[in-house]
């Protein structure tokens, strides 16, 4: 998936892009009393924060192994991705929520409605770019998989929690441009709250899907097919190996992973055989695959494997 290089540079972008419209958005919902353009302005500013997290999170996955962590940091990534969708439901969705209802039970028509529709429109043009350089990034990662595929496989949640921030702050500018229009030209101010409500239900939604992805990379997903494929193909076409009978892997993070592979050995083989068998395994795997941050190798007969597999299987 996604190179770290990659990731900084969509986080990046869209960091600038959202304080500047944030501020922006801020200072139109103050001369204009809209509601819908001050969720906007608290949706912005939290998306700011939340670009803020995701570098720090990739900062402290980068610690290297120690003591405490024999096989790395990598599910800080995760752990902060996990947070920036709390807070893009806590806030983002909980403040739009609270503005809409209180403009709709207390309405105020709109002033300077001009002011908006500029802010709108720039903000739109701004976010559009910064949306165009994280879209850019996960067309390239994700390679010939399809869109869907890609974000449920993927194990770099900075990309995709970065396009779909991007993604519903797009839509969500959409709404107020909607909202705030209504609002004006049907003399019904009410509907700025309505589209304030939009917009925390569209946050909601999208903290929903990216804390239920952050949640299945905290508990541990496998690696992919091919990975795993490959591993079993590098172990097999060891000399000393009769059957490299399955692995089982799990995410660290996004290029941290850990193997346990089940290997039955050449009836012959002595324990010195098996040892260096072993190294050398290790040893191809480093050169050809250097996600594989940790490796166990147990001795087992096919017949055991595929047992205990049958039961994995049958337990869902």
């Amino acid at each position: 998936m996604a190179s770290q290089s990659g990731s900084k540079t969509v986080i990046y972008a869209a960091l600038v892009g959202n304080f500047l419209i944030a501020a922006t958005k801020f200072v139109a919902a103050f001369f204009t009393g809209s509601s819908a353009m001050l969720s906007e302005g608290i949706h912005s500013l939290v998306d700011t924060g939340n670009g803020f997290l995701l570098l720090y999170g990739m900062k402290r996955a980068a610690r290297p192994a120690d003591r405490t962590h024999p096989f790395g940091h990598g599910r800080e990534l995760y752990f902060w991705s996990f947070v920036v969708a709390l807070l893009i439901f806590a806030l983002g969705a909980g403040v739009s929520f609270y503005e809409g209802v209180v403009h709709i039970l207390d309405p105020e028509p709109i002033e300077n409605p001009i002011v908006n529709y500029v802010v709108l429109g720039l903000s739109i043009l701004f976010e559009g770019g910064s949306w165009l350089i994280a879209l850019k990034e996960f067309r390239h990662a994700k390679g010939a998989l399809g869109w869907w595929q890609a974000v449920r496989q993927s194990k770099d949640p900075t990309v995709y929690t970065v396009l779909f921030e991007d993604s519903a702050a797009l839509i969500g500018l959409l709404i107020a441009l909607v909202g705030i229009t209504l609002a004006q030209v049907l003399e019904i101010p009410e509907l700025d709250g309505v589209a304030s409500l939009g917009i925390g239900l569209l946050l909601a939604a999208t903290a929903v899907f990216l804390a239920r992805e952050a949640k299945g990379l905290l508990m541990g997903e496998a690696a992919a097919p091919e990975v795993q494929d490959r591993v079993l193909a590098i172990a097999q076409a060891d000399p000393a190996v009769q059957q490299a009978n399955g692995v089982v892997t799990v995410h660290l993070g996004p290029n941290q992973i850990v193997a346990a592979l089940s290997v039955e050995f050449e009836d012959a083989a002595s324990i010195g055989e098996v040892e260096a068998c072993v190294e050398r395994i290790e040893k191809r795997l480093r050169e050809e695959m250097p996600q594989i941050s940790g490796l166990f190798i147990k001795p087992q007969t096919a017949a055991r494997w595929q047992a205990k597999a049958a039961r994995i299987e049958a337990a869902g």
